[in-house]
């Protein structure tokens, strides 16, 4: 192959193309004149492209691709992306319309060529979870060193490149927005190289890594937060398409939505959602940021209903807003919190637009912004952010600029009166005033950022977007990477920041703009226990404070699980949420259920084996004593968990979790065992896991345990319940 080909080579010719489609009037002249400019550029020798680098990483293929091999006689489609970018999740229904529209059967392969931005999104295991949270269904490249943008000089996310057949550069597409000229350039070229017979219709060998992995209770939840009327939570149950609304006790209230995406209003059992991420909840209301619908969704749990309040259900690219919620179109929606305006308590509801980068108002009642005009009741407006994707402080909050602004939390009292911003394409912690809109740093970022970006609609290499690390220190000089959380402590002053990349939870006093690490090593993992600090994180993307100010919530996305950090014993525990919900019954994963980890250096005790009848009831009794005089601590939710690990049919499939409150009895879990066993020797996990305090409360520690019973199987059906008794002493 030619070297030094690059699009630097294609752009010239294709921009003659380019300008002849913008003067286009119909379909058909526009599909006329891609033919014919390929019929100009098929064979020209400069065009052909290097290949992909051998020794690289590859998902959802049953192994690595090549032009020269499984990719020969296919129209590629290269999409250049990093996946923390907004723009190319926007990109991402144009490619599955294109996957639904011509199959790989078709002559059309798309493959997806991850160039990171950020350090942690050079580890594979990322990726995989990126293409996994996105429902990515076609060929991924981890091209962790940017190898084939650098060769054909790539500049912006999201970039497309048609190729050829023969390994050719046909076409190239910079920023979103282009679906369907892109649907042209794919139609026109499979038929032009159809009739030229150099289609083949061999098979890539695709292999879905979704297609393998068990469903956990929690898919990516995305955003969490508490009603301290009543202590409940709401989750985003972001994989899950659903909001799960639970009790400080784990005990699972309500499920809206799930598990498949849509975009429903009604009942609670008839709603959907798709990839919901921001909840705020007041009472009996809980309001949703649903991302990928495009919507902010209100669910009204005292009378059953959800209904939308802003947004069209298609991607907007209005900047300025300022119609009525369910006339103004809006653009991925990634947080939400309920404020003031106007000296009217909670008429608000701040937004952060990812989409374009902005913050926006959806008022609740009327109102209006700070040296603004009256809003009436529904109306949805632009507060703050240019519109364009920077780095940029200033005075009036149009001429701000945010880059993906992705958490939100309102800190009302004096001297703050501010929305805390999480902005999360320039690693930073922004303040955006109550009183008058001003935006400043505080924390994260660089000093004085000036540049600006040249593509609305694509994140270019533009350096004050690139000012990340992981350092604690005061204002600028503390350093984040991609933070998506913000979490506002009245209790104690202090803000609590998801910095999502590094796998760590942050404070932050706004009073002197010290930041500093509270849990997490920096690495990512699951690790729960008595150390913040040896505690492990897996991208946490929510947080939220719990009622006193006493616990901290992590959405910790990647372990598809929430956490719990008591701030007074710095104990971090699960949150293990109850498989039963009270109102209606959870649709059932498919597939077994994941159960949380023991983590190491918990006690193992084999039990010795029982007799058992199909179709009888096991009662595992199980008796614990603490150290002398000490108790589980307050609110921590100390709980357990039933498994059948290599016997899932023993439970259906299903994990059995509940939370542990007292230990004055014996705590009782039944196991009611199939009709028909599929072994005669098969056995159940009992695993623990308690938080307590000594009794002067001077040191508090987790202790976890798991009793394994094993299980003779008699296949003669038998009634009645056969009880083992377990004791423990931690």
């Amino acid at each position: 192959m030619a070297s030094g080909c690059s699009l630097s080579t294609l752009f010239p010719l294709q921009s003659v193309l380019d300008g002849a489609l913008d003067d286009s009037a119909t379909q058909e002249s526009m599909e006329a004149l891609v033919y014919e400019y390929l019929k100009d550029i098929d064979e020209r020798e400069e065009l052909k492209m290097p290949d992909f680098e051998t020794g690289l990483e590859w998902l959802n293929t049953e192994g690595p691709l090549s032009f020269n091999r499984e990719l020969a006689g296919k129209v590629v489609l290269l999409d250049f992306f990093t996946y923390c970018c907004i723009n190319c999740m926007h990109i991402l229904p144009d490619l599955h319309h294109l996957e639904q529209k011509h199959s790989v059967q078709d002559g059309l392969v798309i493959v997806g060529v991850h160039s990171a931005k950020f350090p942690n999104e050079k580890v594979l295991d990322n990726v995989r979870n990126a293409v996994l949270r996105y429902d990515i269904r076609h060929p991924v490249v981890n091209d962790g060193e940017a190898c084939l943008w650098h060769q054909l000089e790539v500049s912006c996310w999201p970039t497309q490149v048609l190729v050829g057949p023969r390994g050719n550069l046909l076409f190239s597409l910079v920023g979103e927005g282009h679906r369907d000229r892109l649907a042209v350039f794919a139609d026109v070229s499979l038929r032009y190289y159809r009739e030229k017979k150099l289609l083949r219709l061999h098979p890539v060998g695709v292999k879905l890594y979704r297609d393998s992995l068990p469903p956990s209770i929690l898919s990516f939840p995305g955003k969490v937060c508490m009603d301290h009327g009543s202590d409940r939570l709401a989750i985003a149950d972001t994989g899950h398409h659903r909001i799960l609304v639970v009790s400080s006790t784990c005990q699972l209230l309500h499920i809206i939505g799930g598990h498949e995406s849509g975009r429903r209003d009604g009942s609670l059992s008839e709603a959907s959602f798709n990839s919901p991420q921001g909840v705020a909840m007041k009472g009996d209301v809980v309001y949703v940021a649903d991302t990928e619908n495009h919507l902010i969704r209100k669910i009204d749990l005292s009378e059953g209903r959800v209904s939308t309040l802003a947004g069209l259900g298609v991607q907007g690219t209005d900047k300025a807003g300022g119609a009525m919620g369910d006339q103004q179109p809006i653009s991925s929606p990634w947080d939400v919190a309920l404020g003031s305006a106007g000296g009217v308590e909670d008429n608000v509801l701040w937004v952060a637009m990812a989409g374009t980068h902005q913050i926006w108002a959806l008022f609740l009642a009327d109102g209006k912004l700070p040296k603004g005009s009256e809003s009436k009741t529904g109306t949805c407006v632009r507060w703050a952010g240019s519109g364009s994707e920077e780095n940029r402080n200033n005075a009036y909050p149009h001429k701000a600029g945010f880059a993906q602004p992705s958490g939100l939390a309102v800190a009302p009292e004096e001297p703050w009166n501010c929305l805390f911003v999480a902005d999360s394409e320039s690693s930073t912690v922004r303040t955006l005033a109550l009183k008058d809109g001003a935006v400043k740093l505080l924390v994260g970022g660089e000093r004085d950022p000036t540049e600006i970006l040249h593509f609305v609609s694509c994140h270019s290499l533009n350096q004050n977007l690139f000012a990340f690390g992981d350092v604690d220190g005061k204002g600028v000089d503390a350093k984040l990477q991609h933070p998506l959380g913000v979490a506002w402590s009245p209790q104690q002053n202090l803000l609590y920041v998801a910095d999502s990349y590094n796998h760590k939870i942050k404070v932050v006093d706004p009073k002197t703009k010290q930041c500093s690490t509270l849990a997490g090593t920096g690495e990512s993992g699951d690790t729960v226990g008595p150390d913040f600090i040896t505690s492990r994180f897996n991208e946490p993307g929510g947080i939220c404070v719990g009622a006193g100010g006493k616990h901290l919530y992590i959405a910790d996305t990647n372990n598809h699980q929430v956490k719990v950090l008591n701030l007074h014993s710095k104990i971090v525990s699960l949150f293990l949420i109850s498989s039963d919900c009270t109102d209606s019954t959870p649709a059932k994963a498919k597939g077994p259920t994941k159960t949380p980890k023991i983590p190491r250096g918990a006690v193992r005790v084999d039990m010795p084996p029982v007799s058992v009848s199909a179709g009888q009831t096991l009662v595992m009794s199980l008796a614990l004593s603490l150290p002398e005089g000490a108790k589980l601590t307050d609110e921590a939710p100390s709980c357990w968990a039933l498994s059948a690990e290599g016997d899932e049919w023993l439970l259906d499939a299903q994990a059995v979790t509940g939370a542990i409150t007292d230990l004055s009895k014996p705590l009782h879990v039944t196991a009611k065992l199939p009709e028909v066993p599929k072994k005669v020797h098969a056995g159940l996990t009992l695993s623990v896991w308690l938080y307590f305090c000594t009794a002067a409360g001077a040191t508090c520690t987790m202790r976890a345990a798991a009793f394994y019973q094993p299980l003779q199987l008699s296949d003669i059906p038998a009634t009645g319940e056969v009880t083992v008794t377990l004791t423990h002493f931690l």
